[in-house]
């Protein structure tokens, strides 16, 4: 199995949503700022090997909506016959891109492609600009709805893990992963 390799990693400032000087800046060109800096720091690569682009997005709508990752990947130069995808797994959207663009490079399907998110807290409110749920899945199954946080909240709550027990697993988590850095043992 081929190794998949990080050889550019960039990213825009932390924004003050919404009050900061980015919260009127769309989505798709924010997004399109990355790719161009992420190529243009990549050794030895150029936007024509790109085979794809892959994006997470939490709200696919409105300015970041449609296919967000063809746009930015047509926006910062990358040649429109590269795929680009764009992926809605909420919170984790971003980082579910990045693994599928690992698993496609580890199984031979690609050996370049861009992957990382967008999003905008300013121009896309929580839950979107028009929240319309299924009638029959909110009667039947409301919890679907449900936000990634109020379900971890309520998974912790039904294991009886308390707030400190979870402090304590995130920071001797950070503490593992400073360890294994220091030691090699990530590549």
């Amino acid at each position: 199995m081929t190794d998949a390799v990080i050889v550019s990693a960039v990213r825009t400032a932390v924004g003050k949503a919404p009050k900061g000087t980015l919260r009127a800046t769309r989505p798709d060109e924010m997004a399109a700022t990355v790719i161009a800096e992420a190529l243009k720091r990549a050794p030895g690569i150029e936007p024509s090997e790109v085979e794809d682009v892959m994006l997470g997005c939490a709200m696919p709508e409105g300015e970041q909506g449609l296919n967000v990752a063809r746009i930015a990947s047509l926006r910062a130069g990358v040649p429109i016959e590269a795929s680009a995808v764009t992926i809605n797994r909420f919170c984790s959207s971003g980082l579910q891109a990045i693994a599928f663009a690992a698993e496609r490079i580890m199984v031979g399907a690609a050996e370049t492609i861009v992957a990382g998110g967008t999003e905008s807290m300013s121009l896309i409110p929580m839950g979107g600009h028009k929240v319309a749920p299924n009638p029959r899945l909110m009667r039947d199954y409301p919890d679907v709805y449900l936000s990634t946080g109020l379900v971890a909240e309520n998974h912790v709550r039904e294991a009886g893990v308390s707030r400190e027990e979870q402090d304590t697993f995130a920071l001797r988590s950070h503490q593992r992963a400073i360890a294994a850095i220091t030691a090699g043992l990530f590549r």
